[in-house]
């Protein structure tokens, strides 16, 4: 798919991603990148002890998954111009290793600014039991058709 400008994109219009495994490399290395050995993500034995029973992925982890998966999509290849916000988080649901996640994103606002129109695009982060594990605000800028 080649990347969409601005003017192209229509409300409700919705992207669906493919599926990624979440896997104890990514927990452990997420860990080692971030600093966050939080036990809950790094220790089965104290993990076990909580409301999930086992360690759980690191809710930044499958957020930036979330993007990755979005990104790979390509309906904003060449035109996106940056981040423009991130609203509304949040994580109902935790990630276990070894969990399966895709992402549905709507489109819900267009918003037009002087160097680009801000797409904003509820995105959903589901887990293979269709449980909803992170949802957001996805706000972009996107280059308009003549730019």
């Amino acid at each position: 798919m080649s990347g969409k400008h601005f003017e192209e994109f229509e409300i409700g219009e919705t992207f669906e991603s493919r599926t990624r495994t979440v896997t104890e490399a990514d927990v452990t290395s997420f860990a080692g990148l971030s600093g966050d050995y939080n036990e809950i993500h790094v220790s089965e034995e104290y993990a076990a002890g909580t409301i999930f029973g086992s360690r759980i992925a690191h809710g930044p982890l499958v957020f930036s998954i979330g993007l990755g998966l979005t990104t790979q999509i390509g309906y904003t290849d060449g035109t996106v111009v940056g981040l423009y916000g991130v609203d509304d988080m949040r994580f109902p649901t935790p990630v276990f290793p070894g969990d399966t996640v895709r992402t549905v994103q709507e489109v819900t606002d267009l918003e037009e600014k002087e160097k680009g129109g801000v797409v904003t695009l509820r995105t959903t982060v589901y887990n293979q039991a269709d449980d909803v594990c992170v949802v957001w605000d996805h706000r972009k800028m996107v280059e308009y058709a003549d730019s």
